[in-house]
This record gives C-alpha cells, structure tokens and sequence, in this order.
C-alpha cells in the first residue's frame, strides 16, 4: 500500500475538514444498530467509539457482511478472513454491492478506501444510515435506524381537473390590485438640460 502523505498542504486542509464533520451521536446510533441486527458487539461499555477505534472495528469488512447478511441473507456469499489488504477491501466491497442490491442509491453510499484507508469516516456513518432507511423501506421488522425513507406520490389528475386550475390563480402568481405610477413624480423632475 503506498504512503499517503497526511501532514500538510491541501490533504491535510481537506482531511481536517472531513475530520471536523464526524458526529460521535450519529456514530453510536450507527454501532448500536448494526451490534442489534448483528448480535455482535463492536466495543467494550457503551461510550463513543470515536473515528480511528470505530474505523479499525470495520476496516476488516466482516461487521458489515454480517450485517447485510442479516437484513438480505445470502447477499454476501463469502466473507474473507484473514488479514491481506485486498481481501479485507474485498469484504468490504461486496459490502457496497450488497447495499446498492438492497436498494440504497449509490450516491449515498461511500468508496472502499474511505473506510479501509480512514479517508472519510463520515461518509461511512452516512451509509450506514442509508441502510437503515433502505431497510425500513423493504420491509425489515428488527431494529431501525433513522427516520423511515419517503416514498413516491405519484398522482393522477383528469382532463376536466387541469382545465379547472388554469382558471385560479395562486397566491404565489401576486396580485397587481391598487398598483398605478401615480405618485411615482416627487422630488426634482428628471431634465434632460439643467
């Protein structure tokens, strides 16, 4: 794995920033829902993990596996074990996929070296949380985790509905009643030569 430098410049600006985002409330709401759809336990006591001792529980990738498996099984065939890098970001990624198949959009989910590499722990947090709106929209009866995703209202209007609201007008449209220029002369009268 090569050295990434951390010290200074613009990785430095941008890794404090991310780094500054990080919520420890939303970190442990994220652990005590995977540890009670998983069962396992990520942590000894009940404080805050923090980034860096919440990024080494997962980096391996077997806690998420785990834990799509148990809102999908069957959705990670094989979990790797060991500690070769490329198998624990292998983890990791079928992780992702495993999201994305359960439905969270790709937008809300994060890249593999966000977590394996710690770039970006607040993207990791997010997808978890994406997850577990995911799930209460496919219909998970465990533990949930945020508030639940809003569904499409599609609706359906007739012919004779959209002829009837061309003849309103929304109070948004304004209104031009009392409005005139008069009044708009006072003071000194604009001339042309003074």
């Amino acid at each position: 794995m090569a050295a990434r430098p951390r010290g200074y410049g613009m990785t430095a600006e941008i890794s404090r920033k991310i780094a500054g985002k990080y919520d420890e409330d939303l970190e442990q709401q994220a652990r005590h829902w995977i540890e009670d759809v998983t069962g396992e336990s990520l942590g000894e006591g009940d404080a805050p993990l923090g980034l860096d001792k919440f990024q080494a529980v997962l980096k391996d990738g077997r806690h998420l596996c785990n834990l799509i498996n148990a809102l999908r099984p069957g959705s990670v065939k094989k979990i790797n074990a060991g500690s070769m890098a490329f198998k624990l970001m292998e983890n990791i990624n079928q992780f992702l996929t495993g999201c994305e198949n359960f439905g969270v959009q790709k937008q809300d989910l994060f890249q593999t070296v966000d977590l394996y590499e710690k770039q970006n722990m607040v993207a990791v947090v997010n997808a978890i949380h994406a997850l577990g709106r995911a799930a209460q929209k496919n219909g998970y009866n465990g533990p949930v985790l945020g508030p639940r995703e809003a569904a499409a209202n599609k609706r359906e209007f007739s012919e004779e509905q959209l002829q009837a609201g061309k003849g309103v007008i929304g109070l948004q449209m304004g209104t031009n009643k009392g409005a005139s220029q008069a009044g708009q002369n006072f003071g000194k009268q604009r001339m042309i030569i003074d």
